[in-house]
This record gives C-alpha cells, structure tokens and sequence, in this order.
C-alpha cells in the first residue's frame, strides 16, 4: 500500500508546508470576510462597473491613438477635485462637468488643427495640473483627500459617490451597446461613417463625454497618476491574442474586471495603494498575454 507523499516527507518540511498552508488559509478567510462589510462590498461592485466602463471606451481610444487623452483628463479632473475640495462642493458633481468641456475642447482643437498632435491634451493637462497644485498650496488641512485623488482609494467613496458613479456607468455601458456600431465605424474610417449618414461630429462629442465620465469616476478608484493605465491596458492585453474589433471588446472588458478582482483583493489583503495594485495585476496579464501570442507565433 503506497503511503501518502506528505507522510514520506521529513519533519521539518512537514512543519514548514503546515504553517504556509495555514499562513494562505488565513489570507483566504481574510478575503471572504472583506465582503462582510457594506462599504468594502460596495466598493468591489462600484469598481467593477467602473472598470466595464473603462475598458470598454479604451479600445475605442486605444485603436484611434487617442488613448493619451485620458491622461490628458485625468490631469484636469485632479485641479477640478482639488478646486471643489477647497470650496466644499461635491467633489464628482464639480469634476463631471469641467472634464466634459475639457475633453470637447480638445476635440475642437484637433478638428480644426489648431494645435497639432497631442499639443491641446498637454496645454489643458498641465494647465490643470498647476492649477490644481496652487490651490493645494495655498490652503491648509487636504492632505488626505490629494493622496486620494492622485493614487486611488476606493474605500473613500460616500454614499453619494457610489450612488453617482453606479448610475453613470451603467449609462456609459448601455450607451456603448446601443452605439456599437457607430462606434465601430468612427474607430477605423470616419470618412466611410459620414457617408453611411453617420453624425460624426455628433458621436465624437459623445465618445468624448462618455471618456471624461469615466475618467472622472475612475480618478477615486485609481487616482490621478493611474487612470489612464486602466483605459489602456486591457485593450493593448488583449489585442496580443484576439485581432476583431468584437473579440478585444469582449476579452478587454473581462480581462479589465479579473484584474481589477485580483488588484483590489491584493490591496485589501497587504494594505497596498488600489490604483497601483490594479495596475501591476494589469502588467502581468499584459506580459503573459504577449508571450501566449510568441508560442503562438512560434508554433505556427
């Protein structure tokens, strides 16, 4: 009768195997207690749609080379968070509206070549960033809510907030189903839209509002300095493997929630930054993804 592996093991090693297993069932029971708590629950599903919302805009950015513009937004929803701090005015409510005229601003920039390349992402960024910054300087007791709003912290939301960003992302999904293929058109020829009798310019101005929502709801979750990381990487992850519009937008939106489960139970269990864990879950799956594509490439 064949004994056990375990059995066969010397003392020692067993002790040491016994006190990891422990150690990993401990962390276990720590993360199904985290859903214990209201705030903790809500947050998860909050960042959830957040994310559905995000990478389902980032393809769209990503495949048009706009993708800079969320960086570009990010930077002005920090100086609008840190002007409505000050003021002690809703912080989302403020940011919402000043995003939006950024990001149409922008587009107008570019439409009519007043400013080439990403030059108006850059002057309306920093602009806003400086801004942000002064104010910041001049006024005493907001350290807490800056940290907040340049590395992410989920657990940060109020009622209000979540409220607001569950409405408003469950608007930006049902508008990008119901547009798919206006979209889709607008990602790879403009040209071949607008003679379909697309409105162009008018599905520009609601990609661009749509991006400024989702930044703005994003910033709480991943802050500032890491917003846009969430809008790219998913997409330019899954494009190392899937090649149809259709099939990036699905894998891109799954990828972006299991990275963003994973990212956010890390955060919870080592008390690590949420924006920043989610990210470096997203560089992984980057990595594995491209060298899944040179097996693939190398086998055939």
């Amino acid at each position: 009768m064949r004994l056990p592996v375990i059995r066969l093991l010397p003392l020692k090693i067993k002790k040491s195997l016994s006190e990891r297993l422990k150690i990993i069932g401990g962390r276990c029971m720590n993360l199904f207690s985290m859903f214990q708590y209201t705030f903790l629950l809500r947050a998860f599903i909050v960042g959830l749609l957040i994310t559905l919302a995000v990478s389902l805009l980032g393809v769209s950015l990503v495949l048009r080379r706009n993708a800079m513009i969320s960086d570009g937004l990010s930077h002005v929803s920090f100086g609008a968070f840190a002007i409505a701090t000050v003021a002690n005015i809703a912080p989302i409510q403020f940011a919402i509206p000043v995003a939006i005229v950024a990001s149409v601003l922008i587009l107008k920039l570019n439409e009519n070549n007043k400013l080439h390349g990403d030059g108006a992402i850059a002057l309306l960024s920093s602009s806003a960033l400086a801004i942000g910054i002064m104010v910041i300087s001049v006024t005493k007791g907001i350290n807490t809510d800056v940290n907040n709003y340049l590395f992410g912290s989920i657990l940060s939301l109020s009622t209000n907030d979540v409220i607001v960003s569950v409405v408003l992302s469950l608007v930006v999904v049902l508008l990008f189903i119901f547009s798919y293929n206006k979209i889709f058109a607008l990602t790879f020829d403009q040209s071949f839209a607008k003679s379909t009798g697309t409105n162009v310019e008018l599905y520009n101005i609601i990609l661009a509002i749509l991006c400024s929502i989702t930044i703005v709801l994003g910033m709480r979750m991943m802050g500032a300095l890491l917003i846009s990381a969430l809008t790219i990487f998913p997409t330019l992850t899954t494009m190392q493997v899937y090649k149809s519009f259709k099939q990036v937008v699905i894998a891109s939106s799954i990828v972006g929630m299991i990275c963003f489960v994973i990212g956010l139970s890390i955060s919870y269990l080592y008390a690590t930054p949420s924006g920043a864990s989610i990210v470096i879950v997203n560089l992984v799956a980057f990595i594995l993804f491209k060298l899944i594509s040179l097996f693939k490439q190398a086998k055939y």
